[in-house]
This record gives structure tokens, sequence and C-alpha cells, in this order.
């Protein structure tokens, strides 16, 4: 199944949950992406499908400026996994495709 889609994400962090619009779509044969979330939409950096697993790294400012890199493992519409900004302890990242369980049907 292909990762590509809008997904709603739930990250875990130190100061509470983050809320993060994820959207996954191939330009050129290449997964791309972009993620919106706490007043800001920035553009993943090295995506990466290897089977069920999908990393990517971004950077963003709000709470606080940070370069995170995210690995996730994808299971259907569902992923797990972790959000890691440096020496900080990862984060806890959860999600759900939107339109998962109507394209089931």
């Amino acid at each position: 199944m292909s990762d590509e889609g809008m997904w709603d994400l739930s990250i875990s962090t130190p100061i509470g949950r983050i809320a993060v619009e994820l959207e996954l779509h191939r330009e050129d044969g290449t997964l791309v992406g972009t993620a919106s979330g706490a007043g800001e939409r920035v553009s993943l950096r090295d995506v990466v499908l290897d089977g069920d697993r999908l990393t990517w790294n971004q950077a963003v400012t709000s709470p606080m400026r940070l370069n995170l890199a995210f690995a996730v493992t994808v299971a259907g519409d569902t992923l797990t996994g972790t959000a890691k900004a440096g020496r900080l302890p990862a984060s806890k990242v959860t999600g759900v495709r939107r339109g998962g369980a109507e394209r089931a049907r």
C-alpha cells in the first residue's frame, strides 16, 4: 500500500501533545511532503520509504527552533514511531491516514 495521502499525527513531547498534519505524495517518482502544525508549514527533507519504515527530516521554529528526525513504521492506515531533536529524548509519534476507513470498505 502506498504511504501517500493526508495523515493526522500526534507527537507526545515533554511540553505536551502537538498535532501535525502530514501530506505525502510523489513528484517524478520521489516521495515528498509537507508538515503543518503549531502555526507553520514546512517541507520534509530526505524522505525515505524502505519497506514499512518511513523516515524524514524537517526543521521547525515553533514552539522552538529545532531540527527533527522522524522514524516511523507504517501499518496500513496507521503509523507509530519517534521524532528526535538532537540530544533531546525521542518523542512518541502516532498517526492515522485520513479517509483510511472509507477506502477499506
